[in-house]
């Protein structure tokens, strides 16, 4: 930030609070809601921002520290708004489980109708008939184990093109970060738009620009709900740049939405086997016996809402799992065992393998035990309601941080430390075979890397294959090496949305295995 932009913004924030302090004095406030209520505990806040001066860009940490100083529940004021923290596996068991029902809505942003979907979108949908019909359509048919199946071999091809790259790489190092986005996003793609589309006119490298510029843009869009009165100002910041970037994805998916449109007309839906995302809700929108009408805004909402929150992510714990195994040698080593005495030496690991790999299913749990995709979820409070017997309002949001469960000295022996054999346990013991099956359920609610209750992540199967396959892949082909400090790699975790690594993952690519011998 140039020196006239902290000026300016110095400026803006003097003003604002300036007007908030003016009206705060001299303007007849409106009855206090929660006044006569039975509130959580509250940390010290300062007048008019509350607690704001207490939270940092990296908000799991901030929320993180709040809690281990003040408790697991916590009622915080930040500007105007007013939120929930949970951090803690007994109190997220409230909102994921007792109270499920009530806290089955998320907040919306101060200005998400001003967008060019306004609300039709699936993540950030108000609990009611449309949200449930498509929960049920992810849940059988769009990200479903079923469907998951079916696309197997488009995950096969893109991990070949994945060690193809590395192999070919001529400067001998490697983005290991870039090149798994590159992977998600291309499953994603052929998913959703199948091969024929992903490629054309760099739809692909398109859509990874646009994921990115999602997640920079939402963290800055955020602040606009705490201004209260003047939460417009955040439209007029960042609304023309918002504006821009969902046309983009709006001219993108029109394209292919045309496309896929034309291709159902020319032959019947119903018998094709190789039907992608598309395909299947293009068919909902047809069916006039559907249980909810969708029209081409849902769809095109709905995959912008799928590139949004299961590319970047998804490749993010990737780089974490290979970060941490660089850095545990030991473990490294353990895990390219086992693969080959399951798989040999002669052939690629598959997804079929999977299940009988479970110190690789280890470490994938334990990387996301310690790096969450969304380190904190939200929900949204439809009804009023008591948890450990503080009442909640109505309306009141709620930010659940995952980061802080999973991280619990209360559940978790040594929280802080990579250790995958936490999730291997004798079954002999059958009280600690118990724990483990509720850990990896989510019914303890202490592993919940992707959410849990009515609002869980719907692509948790999916998300769980992409990465044991593609982790077993990268420590079958090849050793990691990393120059400098000590052939570690430096673990800070960075600012924003999702849980992002500070120095990107580069790393030198040692040959040990290669599946295409034959063809080299």
């Amino acid at each position: 930030m140039t020196g006239i932009q902290c000026y300016s913004f110095l400026i803006f924030f003097v003003s604002l609070i300036s007007t908030l302090l003016i009206r705060s004095i001299f303007f007849n406030k409106p009855n206090n809601p929660t006044a006569g209520l039975h509130l959580p505990p509250t940390p010290p806040a300062l007048p008019i921002i509350g607690h704001l001066h207490l939270l940092t860009p990296s908000l799991y940490k901030s929320f993180h520290r709040l809690s281990t100083k003040y408790g697991p529940l916590l009622y915080l004021r930040i500007g105007a708004s007013r939120c929930l923290l949970v951090s803690s596996a007994s109190v997220a068991a409230e909102i994921f489980k007792t109270h499920d029902l009530a806290f089955a809505s998320r907040p919306i942003f101060a200005f998400a109708d001003k967008l060019l979907y306004g609300t039709s979108g699936f993540i950030t949908a108000p609990y009611g008939d449309y949200w449930r019909f498509m929960k049920k359509l992810c849940v059988t048919q769009l990200l479903g184990t079923p469907q998951v199946e079916r696309s197997r071999a488009v995950r096969r091809e893109e991990i070949e093109r994945l060690l193809r790259r590395v192999l070919e790489r001529k400067d001998g190092v490697v983005d290991v970060g870039a090149e798994l986005m590159r992977y998600t996003n291309n499953v994603t793609c052929r998913m959703v738009m199948s091969s024929r589309c992903s490629e054309e006119e760099g739809e692909a490298e398109r859509i990874r620009e646009l994921v990115k510029e999602s997640f920079e843009l939402a963290a800055k869009m955020c602040f606009g709900d705490v201004l209260g009165p003047l939460k417009k100002l955040g439209f007029w910041v960042y609304g023309k740049q918002a504006m821009d970037v969902t046309r983009r994805y709006d001219e993108l998916l029109e394209k292919v939405l045309k496309e896929h449109e034309e291709r159902g007309n020319r032959g019947d839906w119903g018998e094709r086997e190789d039907k992608d995302l598309m395909d299947l809700l293009l068919e909902v929108c047809q069916d006039e016996q559907a249980e909810v009408r969708i029209t081409g805004t849902h769809v095109k909402a709905f995959f912008t809402d799928l590139f949004i929150a299961g590319t970047d992510t998804s490749a993010e714990a990737m780089q974490w799992a290979i970060a941490e195994l660089i850095n545990h040698p030991c473990v490294f080593r353990k895990v390219r065992e086992e693969i080959e005495s399951v798989v040999g030496k002669a052939r690629l690991v598959e997804e079929s393998d999977i299940p009988n790999l479970p110190y690789l299913q280890a470490v994938v749990k334990e990387t996301l035990r310690l790096y969450p995709p969304g380190p904190v979820t939200t929900r949204e409070c439809r009804q009023s309601c008591k948890i450990n017997g503080f009442d909640i309002p109505e309306k009141t949001a709620v930010a659940i941080n995952l980061y802080a469960i999973m991280r619990d000295k209360d559940s978790w022996d040594d929280p802080d430390k990579f250790l995958p054999e936490r999730f291997l346990v004798s079954f002999k013991d059958q009280e600690k075979l118990d724990q483990y099956q509720g850990e990896v359920s989510g019914q303890k609610f202490n592993f919940v890397p992707f959410g849990a209750g009515r609002r869980g992540c719907p692509g948790t199967t999916l998300a769980f294959s992409l990465m044991n396959t593609a982790v077993a892949s990268l420590v079958q082909c090849f050793d990691w090496v990393v120059d400098g400090d000590g052939g570690k790699v430096d673990m800070q975790s960075g600012q924003g949305m999702s849980l992002r690594m500070v120095h990107p993952l580069i790393a030198r690519p040692v040959v040990h295995f290669t599946p295409f011998a034959a063809s080299a």
